[in-house]
């Protein structure tokens, strides 16, 4: 939908300024609807998340063009000299989509693991160079909004907020991934509304609008779902853990077994609760879960699946992949409404999730202390499927794996789910 409505206001835009002629119009839709098309289609679902950074980055970039282009248009001879207001809505939007490109490009590289490997980069004095390069964008933005003929002072704020972008993305870890890809997606909305202003379009203003509130609304049901502040997010924050007591000192094993040996624990199971995690994500596991649930409905199990809203690298992560492999929409619940359900399971699957069931969430000083999880260890029995012993995005250890009622398998989910299906066969 915003999508469209993007398109519409651009259409909308350049008919109405007659910029360019039709044909230019023409070349530059057929060009960007085919490289739009091309992404789309090779993009693989695992890395839908890199895809959204991305186009929000698109958009940001695309607000700073095109306020440029309409600053520069302001200084031929024959125009009159800007107003205060045209300066304002130049100075938000080219300062507001610097950040969300280049703060986009760092957290698609982060996604992708190409240069920053997804951690947290953080090194001393970093907020107080934050805050220098926001002020030096302040003020050269006022300083534009006064003397709107210094064409060097647009280039050299946007130049500082690319800077500010990719800092302030920086010391973000992996945890708060979805956080900011919906703070990105607002920011994009809003450059697009400030550009808006710059033209004069009410349509741009409006669709930028949307966009915009849309995203901070999402960006604040994501803080809360991790019980973490939208200030804490966007400084890179993760509260330190205290003196806790740690899964080494309750638990000393895990109970490891194999796909065929979890199966046989789903024998005259009458409630299934299914957890997907990441891990399912990157095994492309979810038309093999989508099996195992259809397999275990055909012996009268009951089949539900429990979604955290911060599970997988975007909103709605999990969601798309279980609509993609047509996991009916009334078996899809979210946490709220399936939390009070894990004392009736007789058996909890979670697929690679970790820091989401994350027990250490009600241990006070823990560094996810707070954070509301997928109750799994209320189930009777919990199987649980990973790669490796590895934490998650938090560094936290997970006490759930030592648990007496918990067992383990690893291996890749895919497989794993496939040895199940082929072993309840």
């Amino acid at each position: 939908m915003a999508s469209i409505a993007m398109l519409i206001a651009i259409v909308v835009t350049l008919l109405d300024r007659h910029i360019l002629s039709y044909g230019m119009i023409a070349v530059g839709m057929v060009v960007g609807s085919g490289l739009g098309a091309w992404m789309a289609l090779r993009i693989p679902m695992i890395a839908m998340p890199q895809m959204v950074g991305v186009l929000n980055g698109f958009g940001g970039g695309a607000s700073v063009l095109v306020a440029g282009a309409a600053y520069l248009e302001t200084l031929g001879v024959d125009t009159p000299a800007p107003d205060v207001r045209f300066m304002i809505a130049t100075v938000a939007s080219g300062t507001i989509g610097a950040v969300t490109f280049w703060g986009s490009a760092t957290a698609a590289d982060k996604l992708q693991e190409l240069v920053l490997k997804g951690a947290a980069v953080r090194f001393r004095g970093q907020q107080v160079i934050n805050l220098a390069l926001l002020l030096v964008t302040f003020a050269l933005g006022a300083l534009l909004v006064f003397d709107p003929t210094q064409e060097w002072v647009y280039w050299a704020m946007v130049a500082t907020a690319s800077v500010l972008g990719v800092t302030v993305v920086l010391p973000i870890g992996g945890a708060d991934m979805p956080v900011v890809i919906c703070l990105l997606n607002s920011y994009s909305g809003l450059a697009g509304a400030a550009t808006g202003f710059v033209l004069e379009n009410t349509m741009l203003i409006i669709a930028g609008a949307l966009v915009g509130a849309s995203g901070l609304i999402l960006t604040n049901i994501m803080c809360k779902a991790m019980n973490r502040s939208m200030i804490n997010v966007v400084l890179g924050y993760f509260a330190p853990s205290a003196e806790t007591i740690t899964s080494e000192d309750i638990y000393k094993t895990v109970k490891s077994a194999s796909a065929e040996e979890l199966a046989m624990l789903f024998d005259g199971a009458g409630r299934v609760v299914i957890v997907p995690g990441y891990g399912m994500a990157v095994s492309q596991a979810q038309h093999a879960v989508r099996d195992l649930a259809n397999l275990l409905e055909s012996r009268g199990t009951q089949v539900e699946f429990g979604i955290h809203p911060v599970a997988g690298r975007m909103p709605g992560h999990m969601n798309v992949l279980l609509a993609e492999a047509e996991v009916p929409y009334d078996q899809v619940f979210e946490m709220d409404d399936i939390n009070g359900e894990f004392g009736t399971a007789d058996v909890a699957l979670v697929l690679g999730a970790n820091d989401v069931v994350n027990p250490l969430a009600h241990e006070k000083g823990s560094a996810i202390y707070g954070m509301p999880i997928l109750e799994v260890a209320k189930a009777r029995t919990v199987l649980v499927n990973k790669r490796s012993m590895a934490s998650g995005y938090a560094g936290l250890d997970n006490p759930l794996f030592y648990m007496e009622k918990t067992m383990m398998v690893f291996g890749d989910a895919k497989k794993v789910v496939d040895d199940m299906v082929k072993a309840l066969d």
